[in-house]
C-alpha cells in the first residue's frame, strides 16, 4: 500500500487544507442549518422526501449545497430553475450559524503555525468564500489563512462545481503557482480525498473532527480513496511532515520568500 515518504514530502510548497471537518468541526452544525433550507427546497418543487440534519450529513458530506440540490431534484424527475436563489439563501443561513457556534481549536492553530513556517497554508473547499470567512473568524485563522489564500469550487472557479471533482484543487494550484505534486492536501471526507487525488496531490486523511464511531468506515474509504495516510490528529500529521521539512537546506528556494504566490 502507498505511504506518505519522504521523497513526497520533501518536494513539498504548500499545505492544502480542506476546511469543513477538517479545520474546524462545521460539518454538523453546518447542517443543522443546511438542513431547514433543503427541506424547504423540496417542498417547493413538490418533492415529499424530507432529511434530519443527520441524515443529510451522511448523505452529502463532501459536497456543497449547489450540488446536493441539483442531485436531489435530478433524483425527484423535477427541474430547478432557480438553484441560484436557493444557494444564496442556504449559504446565509449557513454561515450566520456557524459563526455563532465555531470556536477557536488550539491543535489545529499549534498545526498550522508550525508547518506554515516552511509551507504555503491555503484553504481548497467546497464552500462558498462567505461561509468560510465566518468559519476563518469564528476559530482565529484568520492570520494563518487570510482570504487571498482560500479558493472555493463555489465560487473561485468560472463555473461552480464540488468535490471530488479536482477542479478546485488544479485551481488553487495554479494561483499558488506550484504542481499538484507540490501541494500535501488534507481532507476528512471521501469526496475530498478523491478531488484531490484526481488532481495529482500527494494526499493525507484526517480523522480529526470525525465522529469516533464513523472513524473506522472512514479511515478505509480514505484508504480506498487513494490517501498516502491517514491521521487521527493535527498534531499527529505535524509529527509526519514536520521533521522532513526541517532537514531541508535553508537556503532552499521557498514559496514563504515571494509571498506564498506565484
Amino acid at each position: 500500500m502507498p505511504r506518505l515518504i519522504d521523497a513526497l514530502i520533501e518536494p513539498l510548497e504548500a499545505l492544502l487544507c480542506d476546511a469543513d471537518g477538517n479545520l474546524f468541526p462545521s460539518e454538523e452544525p453546518a447542517f443543522v442549518a443546511s438542513a431547514d433550507v433543503t427541506n424547504r427546497f423540496l417542498a417547493a418543487h413538490g418533492v415529499d422526501r424530507r432529511f434530519t440534519a443527520e441524515e443529510l450529513r451522511l448523505a452529502t458530506t463532501g459536497k456543497n449545497f449547489r450540488t446536493t440540490a441539483a442531485e436531489l431534484a435530478a433524483a425527484a424527475g423535477v427541474p430547478v430553475t432557480d438553484l441560484d436563489s436557493w444557494v444564496a439563501e442556504e449559504k446565509q443561513a449557513v454561515t450566520a450559524h456557524l459563526s455563532q457556534v465555531l470556536r477557536p481549536d488550539a491543535e489545529v492553530t499549534a498545526a498550522l503555525s508550525a508547518l506554515g513556517r516552511h509551507l504555503t497554508l491555503a484553504a481548497v473547499s467546497s464552500s462558498a468564500l462567505t461561509r468560510l470567512a465566518g468559519c476563518f473568524t469564528a476559530t482565529s485563522l484568520d492570520e494563518l489563512v487570510p482570504p487571498a489564500g482560500r479558493y472555493s469550487a463555489e465560487d473561485s472557479l468560472p463555473i461552480p462545481t464540488s468535490k471530488p471533482d479536482p477542479a478546485v484543487y488544479l485551481h488553487a494550484c495554479a494561483r499558488i503557482g506550484i504542481s499538484p505534486a507540490q501541494g500535501l492536501a488534507v481532507e476528512d471526507s471521501v469526496p475530498g480525498a478523491l478531488s484531490a487525488v484526481r488532481a495529482g496531490c500527494p494526499t493525507v486523511g484526517n480523522l480529526r473532527f470525525v465522529a469516533p464511531a464513523e472513524r473506522a468506515e472512514r479511515e478505509a474509504q480514505l484508504w480506498d480513496a487513494g490517501v498516502l495516510a491517514v491521521v487521527s490528529t493535527w498534531a499527529e500529521l505535524t509529527e509526519l511532515v514536520l521533521p522532513v521539512l526541517e532537514r531541508r537546506p535553508a537556503s532552499r528556494p521557498s514559496l514563504l520568500q515571494t509571498g506564498g504566490q506565484r
